[in-house]
């Protein structure tokens, strides 16, 4: 099967800080990646990094097709800020369109589908700020969805969500797998992780590459998360900071 995405090498530095390194790892198109590992493990870096966003110090990135679409955790957003829900969704459609031109119907359309399958489009009149962080998140990941290209990257997109929003986006996951598309998710939850198709677990360099059953295993957990993983019968559990499953 051809490669979405694919890396060799890869590096990045902030300044005397190593992020991440020796990562090497090749995603296939129609498949879903599970990146795991403790906070400061290099997760969102190396989103960043396949996203474009952040510049490697070595290795290289290389994607098929058009840019990927990354989309962030919902952060509080400032009450100043007077943008509502679709403006939001819309500038993912301001790379193909630019800041001047008009939407044509196909990007009006692109913006409304991506707000119905998260359903938020009965909020797409209402200022993000007023929403809640369950929602707030679905328009970020509207947003991801209305850019339409085939690699969709998500950083730790259910975290802290509500049972609704949680259930939605775990879905649309699978939904997006299934229609065509390359899907990569960060996460510190052993059980969304076992969902995806492969998994990468990252300790700054990878520890474990490969499918669920051959790295979320006993003796890679512990070695990526040290006394932050604990045996619970026959269970594991991470207690990662703020993050316990």
């Amino acid at each position: 099967m051809a490669s979405a995405v694919s890396t060799t090498g890869l590096r990045v530095d902030y300044g005397d800080h190593l992020a991440l390194d020796q990562v090497t790892l090749d995603i296939p198109e129609v498949s879903s990646l599970a990146v795991i590992g403790s906070n400061g493990s290099g997760k969102s870096t190396l989103l960043g990094a396949i996203a474009g966003a952040v510049t490697p110090t070595a290795g290289e990135v290389r994607i098929t097709g058009a840019a990927p679409a990354l989309v962030l955790q919902a952060t509080a957003v400032d009450a100043s800020l007077p943008i509502t829900v679709r403006e939001t969704v819309a500038l993912a459609r301001y790379p193909n369109i630019g800041l001047l031109k008009r939407p044509s119907k196909q990007d009006r359309e692109a913006i409304q589908t991506a707000m119905e399958r998260l359903n938020v489009a009965d909020l797409a009149d209402k200022q993000i700020h007023d929403l809640s962080g369950g929602q707030r998140q679905r328009v970020m990941v509207a947003q991801g969805l209305a850019q339409d290209t085939g690699v969709l990257l998500l950083d730790e997109p259910v975290s802290g969500l509500d049972v609704t929003s949680h259930s939605m986006i775990l879905d649309l996951i699978d939904a997006e797998v299934a229609a065509g598309r390359t899907v990569v998710v960060t996460t510190h939850n052993l059980d969304e992780a076992r969902r995806c198709d492969q998994v990468l677990l990252l300790k700054t360099t990878p520890v474990a590459f490969g499918s669920p059953s051959e790295v979320l295993t006993e003796e890679n957990l512990r070695a990526a998360f040290g006394g932050h993983f604990v045996r619970i019968g026959d269970g594991f559990m991470l207690d990662d900071g703020s993050h316990h499953h």
